[in-house]
């Protein structure tokens, strides 16, 4: 399965509004149509993994838009804005970002996303 497949199957086929896909160096291997991370903040993301103070004391951008983190560790980040939000999970070589809105529970998206990256850890990324 290609990298768009699984921005357009396992991502936004799943519920969530948008997706992205990007490497360790903060750039995307894969985006959901329409949507597109902005200078630096793939980079940014990636950072929070491993500085998680910078992420709840800053919150996240993603494609412009502010967002609250209520989680970081060196797995997950996970944000709020309004009825909305951002999960984003770090695998090997990856990090996987979904935005959902108000038609999915936090919890699903959550589910969505983490699932993919396990997938992609059991199987080497």
């Amino acid at each position: 399965m290609s990298w768009q497949a699984y921005v357009d199957d396992q991502l936004v086929g799943a519920g969530l509004q948008q997706g992205v896909i990007i490497g360790l160096d903060g750039n995307p291997w894969a985006t959901s149509k329409g949507f597109a991370l902005k200078a630096g903040e793939g980079a940014k993301v990636v950072k929070g993994f491993s500085d998680p103070a910078s992420v709840l004391g800053g919150g996240l951008l993603i494609s412009g838009n502010k967002y609250l983190a209520i989680k970081a560790d060196p797995r997950s980040i996970y944000a709020k804005k309004g009825a909305g939000g951002v999960v984003a999970v770090k695998t090997g070589s990856a990090v996987i970002i979904g935005v959902y809105n108000e038609t999915i529970q936090p919890g699903q998206a959550t589910t969505i996303v983490e699932r993919l990256a396990d997938y992609l850890i059991e199987n080497g990324y």
